[in-house]
């Protein structure tokens, strides 16, 4: 059996960081309170680890930056589109695509489609905004 070689260095070179605002328990406790304890009414220079997200919580590779440098961002037939309009039909072989920014986008387009009354879904909800939009559509959700 091959023994694992361990390496003292990650095998990738970090593009960007962003200074974090190190703060005390106290200071956390009263931002907490002063909003209710509802994190979405948290500023976001109060946050040290953001668990209530998993959008922008890395760094970008040199491979995305590198594409947004040379991305076509024109409104209308962009080349930018056409690319991902081609390599998602090829990995998918749908005819049709409907990119959105975030899952919670996502799910409002799915329920939207799928959901209504006298409808049941079945769900963890571990994102609030899962329930929030099953619910907007009539249906019942079950734990």
């Amino acid at each position: 059996m091959e023994k694992k070689r361990r390496t003292l260095a990650e095998p990738f070179r970090i593009k960007m960081v962003e200074p974090l605002k190190i703060t005390t328990q106290e200071h956390r406790t009263k931002v907490l309170e002063d909003c209710g304890y509802n994190p979405f009414l948290l500023h976001s220079n109060d946050v040290f680890i953001d668990l209530l997200t998993d959008s922008g919580t890395g760094a970008m590779s040199d491979q995305q930056w590198a594409g947004m440098m040379v991305g076509d961002e024109s409104y209308a037939g962009a080349r930018s589109w056409l690319h991902l309009e081609s390599v998602v039909k090829e990995l998918t072989g749908m005819p049709h695509i409907l990119p959105t920014h975030q899952g919670r986008a996502a799910e409002r387009i799915l329920y939207g489609i799928l959901g209504g009354k006298h409808k049941v879904f079945l769900s963890n909800t571990h994102f609030d905004t899962t329930r929030a939009n099953i619910e907007f559509t009539g249906a019942w959700r079950l734990i």
